[in-house]
């Protein structure tokens, strides 16, 4: 006589007692955190992600609307919203120095925290607090105390390294990725070497981020020891832009992010003592792998939260909409984009985060991680943000909702902090000499 269906499932129970498989609904499913698949955090970790969330929706979100739609002259006006955003975000109290005392592994999980809540809140804003503190965290990661106590981190900051005639290059001063046949050109922007002081003349271009409004600069530029400006022995100045000699072009007009405020800054002949040096023409080449290995990371955190912001909006939007009868995530073609779009955050996120505590943990980060983290995370985002707008259909391409100015800030992460098409070259050059034990 056969077993009913009630006997043979109580058999299995009995056999599998202490199983959690078997406390799990008789139909499974499980709903993801606000990150996604995150592995358990800390009760601090929670709160501190909660506060960030909030944060970016209930201020970036918004601020970064309003800057959106505001001309570059407005963005910056003492009476403009950047100024409420700016305090607003000093009030969260993120302080550098706690940071740098976490142990590696937590300092690179909220380091990965921050930035994707704040690209989760505003991509242009986060980058513009990302390129705020850089003159900061690199003084504190060369070890300068006079730097890191002369520039507290409330001061806002830019880093100014391309100039008209050198954009992504500015991030290969070996010449790695230069063609066979180049030239490089004279240097737009030279520090020249003189007794107890440095001059600096020249500008740099209308990317730097911050340059209209910031307080600090961290400069890259040519250094003239006496023997003629030479790149790729460098020099990095950090240094208060209110010296004399020191001017702003006008904010730059474009595309997307704009609530990052850029510009050039020019130097006519400025005079800055010597103990504003970061890293001599013996240190550029660790200064710009240092920075660059940061920011590539910030980058990839970033629009990895841009781009769960577009999912985010997009998987509501989905199940509000109705075509057909039904909402529109019951047909199959929306699923399945839905499902794409999810995957490539979570990939973005792995990627980023597995980066970020390599190189925090490595005695010398791999810049090519950091390079595969900012490639993959700002093409996904664009990705993203485009189906985004795929799926809110003709109500995408309208300002009235959010994700058409997602794209469009999405679009221009693929050319910041060197274009991606420069970075996979030069990183493609780091793996092979990682291989060959160069």
């Amino acid at each position: 006589m056969a077993a009913s269906a009630e006997e043979v499932q109580n058999l299995t129970n009995a056999e599998s007692s202490g199983s959690r498989i078997h406390q799990w609904p008789a139909s499974p499913k499980s709903a993801l955190g606000i990150s996604g698949a995150e592995p358990p955090m800390t009760d601090i970790e929670v709160e501190f992600q909660q506060t960030l969330r909030r944060f970016a929706l209930e201020v970036m979100r918004p601020i970064g609307r309003k800057l959106d739609r505001m001309t570059p002259a407005e963005i910056i006006a003492d009476d403009s919203p950047f100024w409420e955003f700016r305090k607003k975000y000093l009030e969260l109290g993120i302080d550098l120095a706690q940071l740098f005392e976490m142990p590696p592994e937590v300092r690179s999980r909220m380091f990965c925290l921050i930035f994707e809540e704040l690209g989760y809140g505003d991509g242009g804003l986060a980058i513009s607090v990302g390129a705020g503190v850089l003159p900061q965290y690199l003084s504190a990661l060369f070890g300068n105390q006079f730097l890191m106590e002369r520039f507290p981190q409330e001061m806002l900051g830019c880093w100014a390294i391309t100039e008209p005639d050198h954009g992504s290059d500015t991030l290969d001063p070996t010449g790695a990725a230069r063609h066979a046949d180049g030239k490089v050109s004279r240097s737009n922007c030279i520090v020249s070497f003189k007794g107890d002081k440095m001059v600096i003349n020249g500008q740099k271009s209308a990317w730097v981020s911050n340059g209209t409004v910031a307080e600090v600069c961290i400069l890259y530029a040519a250094a003239d020891t006496g023997k003629g400006a030479d790149y790729e022995h460098g020099c990095v100045v950090v240094l208060p832009l209110d010296l004399p000699g020191i001017s702003r072009g006008k904010p730059l007009d474009k595309i997307g992010q704009r609530g990052d405020p850029q510009g050039e800054i020019f130097f006519n002949d400025v005079e800055v003592p010597m103990e504003y040096l970061l890293a001599g023409p013996e240190d550029f080449q660790r200064a710009v792998y240092c920075i660059h290995a940061e920011a590539n990371v910030l980058m990839g955190a970033t629009w990895t939260g841009a781009a769960r912001a577009a999912a985010d909006m997009a998987f509501e939007y989905a199940h509000e909409r109705k075509q057909g009868g039904v909402p529109i995530i019951r047909h199959q073609r929306v699923a399945q984009r839905i499902f794409e779009m999810y995957r490539k955050v979570e990939a973005g996120c792995a990627l980023t985060r597995r980066a970020a505590h390599y190189n925090q943990s490595a005695d010398v980060p791999a810049l090519q991680a950091a390079m595969m983290a900012k490639v993959s995370c700002t093409q996904w985002a664009h990705e993203v943000t485009s189906e985004a707008i795929q799926i809110f259909g003709g109500n995408g391409l309208t300002a009235e909702y959010p994700v058409e100015k997602m794209f469009r800030d999405a679009r221009s992460s693929m050319i910041e902090d060197g274009c991606n098409e420069l970075l996979s070259i030069k990183g493609g050059y780091l793996i092979s000499d990682a291989q060959k034990g160069a």
